[in-house]
């Protein structure tokens, strides 16, 4: 019986029923996922709390000694900022356009007599002066012609002579009452007509010459040749409108361009009174300066359709930079605001009442001073019309941290003054 009191187990778990077992395994691993919740649970509750201590501790300083770096607050109170200088400079005016390239002039060169074309003396694309040769046509008709009005004049003159020589005579006759008057006022008409067919004979003879120089086909004007629309050994007409060739002058180059009518006081005044306006011609992109010019000309009339007045620019184009029917965009000086003050673009701030800017007071506290603006200048800068002096100190950058009466520290200055204690 002593024996029969305790037995450790001997057996293995398989031992147990299939029901058994199954239920100790699903208490196990329910027990596994319980422990494991928790400690999740635990460690998305110290992330959480640490986020809210850390919002809640103030910041780290950064080398500027303000919160989160040099634009923080100081200890003092006084908010870090940049600033800059209200200056006065002369600040042209531009007016912005779309303008097209034209021709200075614009030719098309054709016959001016009837005949079979000889040769042509050009090249196409070739620049060419006024009064170059540009093509030949067969005058040997006009040449013919030429001639026979000469023998018709050296016939005239012969008998123009003759009839001269006569009426003298007649004349010496007639005051020796020895000749009719009607013989001598016959003899004077006789002469008269003469002269006549002498004198359409030589407007003959010119008219022959001129032709025969016209057979000689040659510039106009000094520019540069199209292409070529007629081929030599073709016959050409003066009535024809196509022409032998197109030729387009670029030096100088002129440029139309349109703007709204309500700038036409400011503008007729500087035309009109015998001065120009500086113009410059960019590329399509807006970025490259093809050439400068100035605006002379300005239509006497408005286009009623859109509102606008059409002026005209002449660029020199000695680089051949303008091209005839090319789209630019035009830059119009229109004029010059003297001693404008002007302010850095970053100290300007919009509002729902407007424009405005933070004002440095010579207490270093800041005022809200509402401005203003002209048109934009170079640099970054804007010219202020009103609301800024000349001198004036504003804010640049830390403008979102304040606010009327905050007091300010400028870095800037703070610098300067550090690096002239270097140096010493």
């Amino acid at each position: 019986m002593a024996g029969d009191r305790f037995f450790p187990c001997l057996c293995s778990c398989d031992s147990f029923p299939v029901h058994q077992k199954n239920s100790m395994k699903t208490n196990v691993s329910r027990s596994a996922g319980s422990r494991w919740l928790k400690w999740l649970i635990v460690l998305i509750l110290v992330l959480v709390a640490a986020g809210v201590v850390q919002r809640l501790l103030p910041m780290g300083k950064g080398p500027g000694g303000g919160r989160g770096g040099p634009m923080g607050k100081r200890p003092g109170g006084s908010t870090l900022v940049h600033s800059g200088t209200a200056s006065a400079a002369d600040v042209p005016v531009y007016l912005n356009a779309l303008g097209t390239v034209i021709p200075n002039a614009s030719v098309t060169v054709t016959s001016r007599v009837d005949g079979q074309l000889e040769n042509v003396f050009f090249t196409e694309g070739q620049k060419v002066e006024a009064g170059q040769l540009l093509a030949q046509i067969d005058p040997r008709t006009y040449q013919a012609t030429l001639k026979q009005y000469q023998g018709d004049l050296s016939e005239n003159k012969a008998l123009l002579q003759s009839a001269e020589l006569t009426l003298t005579r007649y004349r010496k006759l007639y005051a020796q009452d020895s000749l009719a008057r009607q013989d001598l006022d016959s003899q004077i008409a006789t002469v008269g007509q003469y002269r006549g067919a002498v004198a359409s004979d030589e407007a003959q003879i010119a008219s022959a010459q001129l032709n025969i120089e016209y057979a000689r086909i040659t510039a106009p004007v000094s520019g540069r040749v199209g292409l070529r629309l007629v081929d030599p050994g073709n016959m050409v007409q003066s009535s024809s409108t196509t022409g032998l060739v197109t030729i387009t002058q670029m030096q100088p180059a002129a440029v139309t361009f349109s703007v709204p009518q309500s700038y036409i006081p400011e503008l007729t005044k500087t035309l009109h009174g015998g001065q120009t306006l500086p113009a410059t011609a960019f590329d399509a992109d807006n970025n490259s300066a093809l050439d400068e010019g100035e605006v002379k000309f300005i239509s006497n009339q408005i286009d009623t359709s859109t509102g606008t007045v059409t002026l005209k620019a002449l660029f020199p184009n000695q680089n051949d930079a303008l091209y005839a029917n090319q789209f630019v965009n035009l830059r119009l000086q229109t004029r010059v605001l003297k001693q404008a003050t002007v302010v850095p673009m970053q100290a300007l701030q919009l509002s729902s009442d407007g424009t405005f800017v933070w004002l440095i007071n010579k207490d270093n506290t800041v005022t809200r001073k509402v401005v203003t603006t002209g048109p934009a200048w170079q640099d970054n800068q804007q010219v202020v019309l009103t609301g800024v002096a000349p001198g004036d100190r504003l804010v640049t950058e830390g403008i979102d941290r304040l606010s009327a009466g905050s007091k300010v520290l400028v870095v800037d200055e703070n610098l300067t003054k550090t690096a002239a204690v270097s140096a010493k």
